[in-house]
């Protein structure tokens, strides 16, 4: 207590002179319109300075939630979306089955359920994820994944709430792939170097490429609807002893990245493989 009696001793004059210039600019913009209306938007623009400094910094720790809850808006505009259905033959006859319609009767395609990814590998010759969601929520074996950007892999074994995800980075991984611009047919796989890069291979050197051309999902894929993302082309490698070109590809998913994820679920996957597997027995 004494310390603080002879600071205000020492400056008492210092003090005394900052308090009456206080009171003197109180007065000032109290009284006086112009000063006033100086000071008011002076110290509007600085409280919505501020203000917006603490809205960046709340919205930042609020990214997780906002995450969250754009999972679950796209898993509930995914299963709305008309490439989930297709326009039965009008000449069959209607039979009410298990399988969802829509209100136009068409029947259902293709399902999809949001999941977040709890585990994750990237460096390895064999990546695999984890996700939480499994057979209590409908997830089963033989089931794609993608990301908000592009494909991520196969569900290859599932529990009662969570599954493992065989990923594209990963070397017995096979995804039927297209060129977005001429609908020409490959194969996506990884040779297991760099995480950065998938090869598509079987693309004929009449083929007409660029680098920079999309690469997406074929009709002929069991494990995703065609037209969904796999990467862009980063480079052109001409094999001399081969009339196919090896395209290295920039996925369109990144694996480092990844936190939410969608499975697709192809509702007929079960029955076209079956009637295929059949057909190749009789043959």
């Amino acid at each position: 207590m004494r310390n603080i009696f002879l600071f205000i001793r020492r400056y008492f004059n210092f003090l005394f002179f900052v308090l009456a210039q206080v009171i003197a600019l109180l007065f000032l913009f109290r009284y006086n319109r112009f000063h006033e209306a100086a000071f008011m938007n002076v110290a509007t623009e600085g409280t919505g300075w501020f203000g917006s400094k603490y809205d960046n910094v709340q919205y930042y720790f609020n990214l997780k939630k906002t995450n969250e809850d754009l999972a679950k808006e796209n898993e509930l505009l995914r299963n709305q979306l008309l490439q989930n259905y297709s326009t039965p033959d009008s000449n069959a006859k209607l039979v009410r089955d298990s399988i969802p319609v829509d209100t136009l009767g068409n029947l259902r395609l293709y399902a999809w359920r949001g999941a977040k990814v709890v585990n994750n590998s990237v460096s390895l010759q064999n990546n695999y994820l984890t996700i939480h969601r499994g057979e209590k929520q409908g997830v089963k074996k033989d089931m794609g994944v993608i990301s908000p950007t592009g494909i991520v892999g196969t569900v290859i074994n599932t529990s009662d709430n969570y599954a493992v995800v065989m990923s594209v980075l990963h070397r017995q991984n096979r995804v039927s792939a297209k060129m977005k611009k001429s609908g020409r047919v490959g194969t996506v796989q990884w040779d297991g170097e760099s995480p950065l890069y998938v090869t598509m291979i079987n693309v004929p050197k009449s083929e007409i490429i660029a680098k920079g051309d999309s690469v997406v999902t074929s009709q002929y894929s069991y494990l995703f609807p065609q037209g969904i993302m796999v990467g862009t082309v980063s480079e052109i490698v001409d094999d001399k002893t081969s009339n196919f070109y090896t395209l290295r590809l920039k996925p369109a998913t990144d694996f480092h990245k990844v936190e939410y994820v969608t499975v697709v679920e192809n509702i007929h996957k079960d029955e076209q493989k079956k009637l295929e597997e059949a057909t190749k027995k009789n043959q």
